[in-house]
């Protein structure tokens, strides 16, 4: 991918700055902000801007309104918190098109903040709809791009007014989700480990057959786990097995090996006789899984062999949790990769979505390199698709 221009190499003085965060945060039923990871993440993007005396124009969806206005998704509760943060006021409109959004913009001094209501309030946002991109565009006189989450997206605050600005350029955020997953595929320090968890192969096919080329070890957790030991032959009970890729769970097992490189999956599991939190469970090895149970996570010998293999490491990169870690039974597996990687001297790179939360839950957050914001776009990126949010920055070169 070609190197991007970033908010470090341009002057945003005086200029009106469209600048595309994550303020996708959940909240409580009250309208509290119950995690604000996103927004914080978002923080010296903004502050840069800022400090340089740019007219700041942020925009975000928040959730799925379909395309028009509810209150139940309307980003007014973020301005008042991020006044907080950034310790200045924070100006929010009704609307993130319209005439009276373009006379808040005007009224904009430098070093001021405007943040736009949801986009998503907008049919044209995921349509990337021509008119409503130049409305946006008509906005500003930049345009940034910070929301890494969204950038999998062809949208029209994602793509569409990207190539209508110019420059487009990359956030501190945007630039450092690129450069770590970017190093960790282009050329990374080895031995390069990959760990991948989660439900299902499916999800993970794509990440494979790109990974396999690339990693020197490969180790495997989760649900999907048990479709690969089933088309090794092994009886793995009720779990979780999706029999219509046995066959391509056969072959990428195979290409591993030829490729040299060493694909580990479980040699011993947490078992339950039910899908519960307090499920009666035990623990088993492949040679004597029990019929009608059903394996919610990896084992103790499977804990040590992946802390060996991650201890000497140089670049990890985890996407997936290694069992059901929502449930405290069966969260030992995911626990244990988390702190092995904090204990590794590798660069760690957790790959958004569940690994984050599971590092979260073990408090080992600040022991990683990089955690990325963006679950289904770091994803994207780690199959080797083009992200249309980043493709559309304007390239250094």
């Amino acid at each position: 991918m070609p190197a991007k221009l970033s908010i470090t190499d341009i002057d945003c003085r005086g200029k009106r700055v469209f600048c595309r965060v994550d303020f996708n945060v959940p909240f409580d039923a009250d309208g509290n902000i119950t995690d604000d990871t996103r927004i914080v993440a978002a923080l010296p993007t903004l502050r840069a801007i800022i400090a340089q005396g740019g007219r700041l124009i942020l925009a975000s969806h928040l959730g799925r309104p379909k395309g028009s206005p509810n209150p139940k998704y309307s980003l007014a509760p973020v301005a008042p918190h991020l006044a907080r943060l950034l310790d200045r006021n924070v100006k929010m409109a009704s609307d993130c098109v319209g005439p009276q959004v373009e006379q808040l913009v005007a009224a904009l001094d430098d070093g001021d903040v405007l943040l736009l209501e949801n986009l998503r309030f907008h049919p044209g946002e995921e349509k990337n709809d021509p008119a409503f991109c130049r409305q946006l565009a008509d906005l500003a006189d930049l345009y940034v791009n910070d929301a890494f989450g969204a950038a999998h997206r062809a949208h029209a605050s994602t793509e569409g007014v990207a190539r209508l600005l110019s420059p487009a350029v990359a956030g501190l955020l945007m630039e450092k989700e690129i450069r770590y997953l970017g190093q960790a595929l282009a050329d990374p320090a080895r031995p390069f480990v990959a760990i991948l968890g989660g439900a299902k192969v499916s999800d993970k096919i794509p990440v494979i057959e790109n990974l396999l080329g690339k990693v020197d070890a490969l180790l495997i957790g989760g649900g999907m786990a048990y479709t690969f030991l089933k088309a090794q032959g092994i009886s793995v009970g009720a779990s979780l097995v999706e029999e219509d890729r046995l066959g391509l769970a056969a072959e990428l097992m195979k290409k591993a090996k030829a490729k040299g490189v060493r694909f580990l999956i479980p040699e011993d599991h947490v078992v339950a006789a039910e899908f519960k939190a307090e499920a009666e469970h035990r623990i088993c090895d492949n040679n004597d899984f029990p019929d009608g149970w059903m394996g919610l996570d990896i084992g103790p010998r499977t804990r040590e062999a992946y802390a060996e293999v991650i201890s000497e490491a140089a670049t990890v990169v985890w996407n997936g949790p290694m069992g059901v870690f929502e449930f405290d039974a069966f969260a030992t597996g995911t626990l244990a990769v988390a702190q092995a990687l904090a204990d590794s001297k590798a660069v760690s790179i957790i790959g958004g979505g569940d690994s984050v939360a599971a590092v979260n839950k073990a408090g080992l957050d600040e022991k990683m390199t990089h955690i990325s914001t963006g679950g289904g776009a770091s994803l994207e990126f780690l199959e080797g698709k083009e992200l249309p949010g980043v493709a559309a920055l304007t390239d250094r070169a």
